[in-house]
């Protein structure tokens, strides 16, 4: 089969963006040639308004007719030209937009399904367990605080009137204590004697009268 139809052509077809730029390179080698034809047109212009009616001027408007119908045509292979590449354009915009948004639509399945495997691992009774043993700790902790807390010398259930007994034992204990310091000499007291207190001796006023004589 190839031999009779020749070799398969095995060239990467061309894409939309190698058909843009070929349709510019066309549409700029006719602006050349319009800019060609439109100088021309001005040259006969000036030579056939400083002629005469006559055959030269009729042969000049003759070949300016023939460049205004020849500007005429390019001028409309550049607008379809123009309306193909715009229209290729707006075609690579849609397949741009489509890339990406398949691109995005990947990125979220990816997420999707890794958000999936994680929240497979997640047991939610376990966290509510846990939730649950971490507020009796707490509890157990407050109580342990309070119970620290509590002064252990004062007991609860001493009645009022077990304290005002003990109040009138105390006073009546007072009171024999200053009894008994009553009945104690100065100078047996533990407080120091003063000085016009201390007795006086017969023996040291005799000592004392037989210096003087």
């Amino acid at each position: 089969m190839n031999r009779l139809f020749g070799a398969k052509n095995t060239a990467p077809k061309p894409s939309l963006d190698d058909a843009v730029s070929n349709i510019s390179d066309r549409v700029g080698s006719l602006d050349v040639k319009l800019t060609k034809i439109n100088s021309e047109l001005s040259t006969y212009q000036q030579k056939m308004a400083r002629m005469r009616d006559g055959p030269g001027k009729s042969a000049l408007k003759q070949k300016a007719l023939k460049l205004l119908r020849q500007r005429k045509q390019i001028e409309s292979q550049r607008d379809q030209l123009e309306n193909q590449s715009w229209n290729m354009t707006q075609a690579q915009m849609t397949t741009d937009n489509l890339k990406n948004t398949m691109i995005t639509v990947d990125a979220m399945k990816a997420a999707n399904k890794q958000l999936k495997k994680t929240y497979g691992k997640i047991d939610i009774d376990k966290i509510e367990a846990l939730q649950d043993e971490m507020l009796d700790l707490i509890d157990k902790s407050n109580e342990l605080q309070e119970s620290l807390s509590m002064s252990q010398d004062v007991a609860d259930d001493i009645s009022e009137s077990e304290l005002d007994a003990e109040l009138e034992a105390l006073g009546e204990e007072m009171d024999y204590e200053a009894e008994m310091t009553e009945g104690i000499p100065s100078y047996l007291s533990e407080e120091a004697p003063a000085a016009d207190n201390l007795p006086t001796f017969i023996d040291e006023e005799e000592e004392k009268t037989k210096i003087a004589e």
